[in-house]
């Protein structure tokens, strides 16, 4: 697997290796939930409606999000750290253009 920021090969497992199921509920939850806003449009609901689910959608979105950057801090960044000076600070750089990317919003 190669990271899109830096063009590394990736060799060690994710941090969110250990979460894997709850992310995966929660995609699969946002899926439904896209699903249905996807009906709603085609049987023209009412667009506050429409857009109140889009919200919710939006935030579970935020929270996978939000949720895999805190597992990528505790064990990817900081495993970097403890190895190496210039891992670290190549993990930090590559979150802070992730971050950076993601603020664009």
């Amino acid at each position: 697997m190669t990271n899109v920021v830096t063009g590394v090969q990736a060799t060690a497992v994710p941090g969110y290796s250990e979460r894997r199921p709850d992310l995966l509920r929660r995609l699969h939850k946002v899926e439904g939930q896209v699903r249905g806003i996807a009906r709603m449009v085609d049987d023209d609901r009412y667009c506050i409606d429409v857009l109140t689910q889009v919200s919710a959608a939006t935030r579970a979105l935020q929270e996978v999000a939000l949720g895999l950057l805190d597992d990528h801090l505790h064990h990817c960044v900081v495993d970097a750290a403890r190895s190496s000076t210039a891992e670290g600070e190549a993990k930090l750089g590559e979150l802070s253009e992730t971050l950076r990317r993601a603020m664009r919003l």
